[in-house]
């Protein structure tokens, strides 16, 4: 049940924004504009894509650095749309994928607040490695400042 990941549509917007802009999801995705979502689409360094299960979008997430010389790829504001259904193992076993399969990726990393443990197990479970915590770092959009934990995965970790 892994699903498939496509690339994102204009007509995926409001299926983003209805994510992103949920009370629960507010402290942790910046909910982007249409103007910002279609430079992710457009840009050849970035991958906006859609997660879907049986044909229906159920999540969403962003790809940076693609084409980075050193082979790394930033993971960014994944999502669902049906949280604590037991979908966040098949998504990001999905994302993963994409990003060494497709996208060429040597090493994928992404960072999480200090304060989203939930995040933070199911990318442990998931092989990624807590490599370090950038204290006091990240202004949200509610003005507060949190920590951020940085993970990675190497593809050679994946494999095993």
């Amino acid at each position: 049940m892994t699903g498939s990941i496509r690339p994102a549509r204009r007509d995926d917007f409001p299926f983003i924004h209805a994510i992103a802009a949920r009370p629960e999801n507010a402290r942790f995705i910046l909910d982007e504009d249409d103007a910002a979502l279609a430079a992710h689409i457009a840009a050849p360094d970035r991958d906006l894509v859609i997660w879907e299960q049986d044909g229906a979008a159920q999540g969403f997430a962003l790809f940076a650095e693609i084409g980075n010389p050193a082979g790394r790829v930033e993971l960014r504001r994944l999502a669902l749309a049906s949280p604590d259904t037991g979908m966040g193992k098949p998504l990001l076993r999905a994302l993963i994928a994409h990003g060494f399969d497709r996208l060429g990726a040597r090493r994928i990393w992404l960072d999480v607040a200090g304060d989203n443990l939930r995040a933070q197990k199911t990318y442990a479970r998931a092989g990624f490695v807590h490599e370090g915590t950038l204290r006091r770092h990240w202004g949200r959009p509610a003005g507060d400042i949190a920590d951020l934990m940085l993970y990675g995965l190497l593809r050679e970790e994946w494999r095993r």
